[in-house]
């Protein structure tokens, strides 16, 4: 019964049907009389790790030892090319639409999607249907880099640091590690650790949190990564624009390929992007962008952005299906190594090429959640259970691609951004 439900695709006009009689019946995901408590200004600190390290040891490896590192972790070593235009990228938090979980510049909605990510990262060992959930009286921190690098009990004790509210070790550890193992099968998983570390769930700089090794001790079950770092890249983005500033704690070098993917337009697309072995982090990579725009200056774009400037579907995404619900909620409830948050697939239904039509938004204003308190793990669970139970509809572009009754909604619907002001002596 489970895999019948499992392989069920709705068709478009389905699911259509569905999302605006839900939508209409339960209303939107905020109420009427709702203001909201944005700061007008967030200063969001996009400190990176300097990364120069990696990368020189990514250089010396040879190409048998690369392709063994493909094969298990796809493309993120690409990431540790990818420039972060900090200019850039603080305008765009100013304009993260937290009630809905989205990117709402003028009358456009753009969200980064599982079926992105999961197309941009290309490993080939990720299974879809099997997302992360936080592992409750699991294996300790010191056990779970003993699987990870094969060292003794005492040495890996030795490293553990108590940072904050949580434990890590040091990249310099990781570091002699990668250099020094007898194992290249170690010296490759823990490079693997380390970008994962650094990179993708940066929490403290040059520190791998405990909460990444959870994730990473089961990579080799075929879990996929994309919805933990959707969750860390959405709830770090609500929360900097909800207190107006704050550490940036995602992988800003992803969001940056989604960004660029979307708001440049492409006039020819070359026939390799279909190709099987084609990467576009790796392309991103090569593609030398200017960095001498200033935060004026992009604020100035984006404000002005119109709806023919978009690329709604990016040239590297084809989706054949689309993830548009799971279990029992309206929408897809999200876990990742630090929280969970959720997001409406059916909002960005144009970044498909597909018909926009009103998607179901009730109870997606707080879904938001920590790992902390006594009350989260019963959550976790009902979330990680909804995630055995996937719905998926067909990719389709019928006529318009946004309905009358979507345009009506959207003008009247409560919009949670505020003015943007000048960044002058920002």
């Amino acid at each position: 019964m489970e895999n019948e439900f499992l392989s069920k695709v709705e068709d478009n006009a389905v699911v259509h049907a569905w999302s605006e009689k839900l939508q209409s019946e339960k209303g939107d995901s905020l109420t009427e009389g709702y203001t909201s408590e944005l700061q007008e200004f967030t200063r969001v600190n996009v400190a990176q790790n300097e990364l120069q390290e990696l990368r020189d040891i990514w250089a010396r490896w040879d190409e048998e030892t690369k392709q063994l590192f493909y094969q298990s972790y796809g493309d993120i070593s690409y990431l540790l090319d990818i420039k972060v235009n900090k200019h850039l990228f603080r305008v765009m938090v100013q304009f993260w639409n937290f009630a809905y979980k989205c990117f709402t510049i003028g009358e456009v909605d753009l969200v980064p999607t599982v079926e992105e990510y999961t197309t941009l990262l290309r490993c080939l060992k990720v299974q879809v249907r099997k997302a992360y959930a936080k592992v409750f009286n699991g294996q300790t921190f010191t056990k779970k880099l003993i699987n990870i690098s094969r060292m003794s009990e005492p040495w890996v004790t030795a490293q553990i640091q108590q940072k904050g509210d949580s434990k890590c070790i040091h990249w310099e550890n990781l570091r002699d590690l990668v250099l020094t193992h007898s194992d290249e099968r170690k010296r490759v998983d823990i490079f693997a650790l380390s970008i994962y570390g650094l990179v993708i769930f940066s929490k403290a700089l040059w520190h791998m949190d405990e909460a990444v090794t959870d994730l990473f001790d089961r990579l080799e079950k075929g879990i996929t990564l994309v919805p933990a770092i959707l969750v860390e890249t959405f709830r770090s983005l609500s929360t900097c624009r909800q207190t107006g500033g704050g550490q940036f704690i995602g992988c800003a070098q992803l969001l940056m390929v989604w960004f660029h993917g979307h708001f440049w337009k492409v006039d020819k697309v070359s026939y390799r992007v279909f190709a099987e072995g084609y990467s576009p982090l790796k392309e991103e990579a090569a593609i030398q962008r200017r960095e001498d725009i200033s935060k004026q200056k992009w604020m100035e774009i984006l404000q002005n952005l119109k709806e023919g400037d978009i690329e709604w579907r990016a040239y590297w995404m084809v989706p054949d299906e689309i993830m548009y619900r799971c279990g029992n909620f309206d929408w897809v409830p999200l876990l990742g190594i630090l929280g969970a948050t959720g997001y409406t697939p059916l909002l960005a239904l144009r970044q498909y090429k597909s018909r926009q039509f009103v998607p179901a938004t009730y109870g997606l204003a707080q879904c938001e959640f920590s790992f902390k308190g006594a009350h989260y793990k019963k959550k976790v669970r009902e979330l990680s259970n909804a995630w055995k139970q996937i719905c998926w509809m067909k990719r389709l572009a019928v006529g318009s691609m946004v309905t009358p009754e979507y345009d009506g909604w959207f003008k009247k619907r409560i919009n949670d951004n505020v003015p943007r002001p000048s960044l002058e002596n920002t």
